[in-house]
């Protein structure tokens, strides 16, 4: 039987991602992780900010999973958690153009529509420069963004979601979307859970 395919992000995401750990535990954590996850080339090198697909979701998942092996399940979550905050604005930087979200007719919109824009504008640039397949669906009281295919889990078998790090850049964002709101971001599907997709559950209405 043959093995399936390897999938890809660009190489300019898996920087982004790598930058943000860094932020979070340091450049000795972040080659502690790297050492763990079985990824020891990207320590003397960083990926280069290109957008070639040269970025392999199992080395994603393998450092996502380091953080457990590392740090413990609880603070591993945690880190992911902030990891992913602190990407977000390297993603704003680096994307946001792309999308219109930092331009003024964007900063104008109402925030339910900037909300949908924002998720669906996401949605799009993964679908476009990465191997992943992601789309937007909505419900009276939430929008469900759904990973039919997702790195940060990939090979990877969990009791429980475990996408932290998409969760933490999720709430920064709808943060800077909402000029500083915070919102109920909660994964309540995982692939590496036997489920059939990675979903993102997001509240329509601010906590505050």
């Amino acid at each position: 039987m043959a093995s399936a395919p390897r999938l890809f992000l660009p190489n300019k995401i898996g920087r982004l991602l790598l930058l943000s750990l860094e932020e979070i535990v340091g450049h000795n954590g972040l080659n502690a992780v790297l050492n763990v996850a079985g990824v020891e080339q990207h320590i003397a090198s960083l990926p280069p900010n290109t957008l070639d697909r040269q970025f392999a979701f199992d080395d994603l998942g393998r450092i996502h999973q380091a953080l457990d092996r590392l740090y413990g399940v609880r603070a591993g979550r945690g880190l992911a958690l902030r990891t992913g905050r602190a990407a977000f604005p390297h993603a704003l930087r680096e994307f946001g153009p792309m999308i219109g979200l930092t331009e003024l007719p964007f900063r104008l919109l109402p925030l339910h529509m900037k909300l949908k824009a924002g998720l669906e504008g996401a949605a799009g640039i993964l679908n476009r420069l990465t191997d992943q397949t992601v789309h937007l669906e909505e419900s009276p009281d939430a929008y469900q963004l759904h990973l039919d295919v997702c790195p940060l889990c990939w090979e990877r078998r969990l009791d429980q979601p475990g996408c932290y790090l998409a969760v933490g850049f999720l709430q920064e964002g709808l943060a800077w979307m909402s000029g500083g709101k915070n919102f109920l971001v909660e994964e309540t599907e995982c692939i590496a859970r036997n489920d059939r997709a990675c979903v993102l559950r997001i509240v329509r209405q601010p906590l505050e």
